[in-house]
């Protein structure tokens, strides 16, 4: 009894819904199911699409796993069900198909364009305190809806349109608050780089074209949406500026890198612009690394945690950063919490 109640609940959460998904699939490899094919067709097409999902929602509906991840066990149902029951009994997946996963669909997507709007009416109304920004919000909000595996692509992608295309008003930066791409070079780095994309995309499209007309406009496709992408994360380093707030910096590089760091974890702060030697705990918070400069190393004691695109999670002790206003932002923290400088 006392092993049970040590099995972690994840777990069980998750490892009773695909060990009876697992049952059905080898139910129909049985000399059983090819005597009673057209039965038990049936009985596991109900059970794939509302039985295991049900039991997963009863499993989860007192936890802080998001209602909504009991779609993908819908879906899984979905897929299994087309390959493992014979085509001659899948008359109620079919009308499942037809009917019922659209239905689901909208209903989803509903749910999360509501949520979307609340995060953007509670973005609006929360803007004064300074640490909070769209991109935040909307990690937070989508965390609460979706599975996780999904929630960063889903955020990174929404956030690339909402940088590049909607949010277009001047950013005026408040007292704790400082630029890191104006001296930089960064932005006319990234501009550039679309610059180029657009001229060698139409010449590629009409050498191409010549060979094949789908060939050419599947890679001109590719290269609009990576133009698309650079100029959402352009257009985000000069929307999302380094925070100094209470006892936290908040650090950010657009919406490519950030982090969170306590002042009481900061060991150091150096007005620096020497070489430091990249290793498994030191990092840049510019993703071009080496190839952009910093003026800024934070030392810290503990370990951290730096966030990448697509929520990459890399360790660090060492940090170096470009700052516009360097002595500004170094006196600002040594204000707020006395750190021992080198």
């Amino acid at each position: 009894m006392n092993r049970f109640l040590n099995i972690p609940k994840s777990l069980i959460i998750f490892g009773v819904p695909l060990l009876l998904i697992l049952a059905m699939v080898s139910l129909t490899f049985s000399s059983y199911f090819k005597t009673h094919s057209s039965f038990l067709s049936t009985a596991i097409t109900l059970d794939l699409l509302l039985t295991v999902p049900f039991i997963y929602f009863l499993l989860i509906r007192k936890t802080s796993i998001p209602k909504t991840t009991v779609v993908p066990f819908i879906i899984l149902g979905v897929v299994l069900g087309s390959f493992v029951i014979p085509v001659e009994h899948q008359y109620y997946l079919d009308l499942f198909k037809t009917w019922a996963l659209p239905v689901m669909e909208l209903c989803v997507l509903s749910y999360v364009v509501y949520n979307l709007v609340k995060t953007i009416k509670l973005y609006k109304t929360n803007k004064a305190h300074s640490n909070l920004d769209f991109y935040s919000t909307l990690k937070s909000t989508c965390a609460e809806i979706l599975p996780r595996p999904a929630v960063i692509p889903v955020v990174t992608e929404i956030a690339v349109f909402y940088y590049g295309f909607i949010h277009w008003k001047k950013r005026e930066l408040k007292p704790n608050e400082f630029s890191y791409h104006k001296n930089s070079g960064t932005i006319g780095l990234l501009a550039a780089l679309i610059f180029l994309i657009a001229i060698e995309t139409a010449a590629i499209h009409l050498l191409l074209i010549k060979w094949s007309t789908v060939a050419a406009w599947i890679l001109t496709g590719l290269s609009i949406y990576s133009g698309i992408q650079i100029l959402g994360f352009l257009k985000s380093m000069t929307k999302r500026p380094i925070v100094v707030e209470n006892d936290k910096l908040y650090l950010r590089y657009g919406i490519m890198n950030e982090t969170t760091i306590s002042f009481d974890n900061i060991e150091s702060i150096e007005l620096s612009m020497k070489d430091i030697e990249m290793n498994k705990t030191t990092r840049k918070l510019s993703v071009l690394g080496n190839l952009e400069g910093h003026n800024i190393i934070i030392k810290l004691k503990k370990e951290h945690t730096l966030t990448g695109l697509y929520g990459v999670k890399k360790p660090f002790t060492l940090i170096a950063f470009h700052v516009d206003n360097k002595q500004e932002f170094k006196n600002r923290i040594e204000r707020i919490y006395k750190t021992k400088t080198v």
